[in-house]
């Protein structure tokens, strides 16, 4: 199934108009990252790019078919990457397993910002799913997103919380955290923030924490999603819509 979903995404891209491109990320010297790239259409040199990153386990090739045609629509580029590696075989729990895995995000912004057809100054990210808060943390105190989407550290306020519940957690003393304070706080950039109505973290709970979040990172927008299937079809719509106002309204310089 694997090798039957990297050959269609591969058929794909050189489908593509203008043509897609695989390429590999640098990240660890035994582990280089996969990465499909299409450039934007209709743009004549650089353009405003779209990161998609996968969270662990996500595949690649399911955020290129997903997301490739709302990207074209916007005169996007998108860049979709995951952490499983660049062989058909994943290693990812033997090399990486979960930690550390924000670094990543450096090296995958380091190889978007080296192109020639890349708006260095109108980057954007954004994290396919939830199953983490490291997005959020490898975009922290990195200046050069000009909108991001993703769980602004949800995720790891929840790990801390379930952690300090656990029988024995005050004798042992604090229980170990991915980080310490919320990432939201050290995000540069305009975020975006998608929840489902019925998820891991309940919407209410969402909603009261963003309204935290929102006295010391004022640009944050919380979008509750319906379950219901044709409803995140729309969010996806609206992720890209409103990635599209944001890049078109950047004036940050690049560097």
């Amino acid at each position: 199934m694997l090798s039957r979903m990297r050959e269609c995404a591969r058929e794909f891209l050189r489908c593509a108009d203008p043509q897609g491109e695989v390429v590999t990320i640098h990240w660890r010297a035994d582990y280089p990252l996969e990465a499909y790239f299409l450039p934007a259409r209709g743009e004549a040199g650089r353009a405003p790019t779209v990161i998609c990153i996968g969270e662990p386990g996500r595949r690649k090739e399911t955020s290129l078919f997903k997301l490739a045609a709302h990207a074209e629509q916007r005169g996007l580029a998108l860049l979709v990457v995951d952490l499983l590696g660049s062989g058909p075989d994943c290693r990812f729990e033997e090399i990486v397993g979960r930690r550390d895995l924000e670094s990543a995000i450096a090296s995958v912004t380091d190889y978007v910002t080296s192109r020639d057809d890349v708006d260095e100054g109108r980057i954007a990210i954004l994290a396919d799913d939830w199953s983490s808060s490291f997005v959020a943390r490898g975009i922290a105190l990195d200046p050069r997103y000009a909108a991001a989407v993703c769980d602004a550290g949800l995720w790891d306020i929840h790990e801390r919380v379930f952690l300090s519940r656990r029988p024995g957690a005050c004798e042992r003393g604090r229980p170990p955290i991915a980080t310490e304070g919320l990432a939201a706080r050290q995000i540069m950039c305009p975020l975006l923030v998608t929840v489902p109505e019925r998820g891991w973290l309940r919407a209410d709970i969402a909603t009261r924490l963003i309204a935290q979040i929102k006295r010391e990172h004022p640009d944050i927008t919380l979008k509750i999603v319906s379950s219901a299937g044709a409803d995140w079809l729309e969010a996806d719509a609206f992720v890209f819509d409103w990635i599209g106002r944001r890049l078109a309204g950047s004036q940050r310089p690049p560097g």
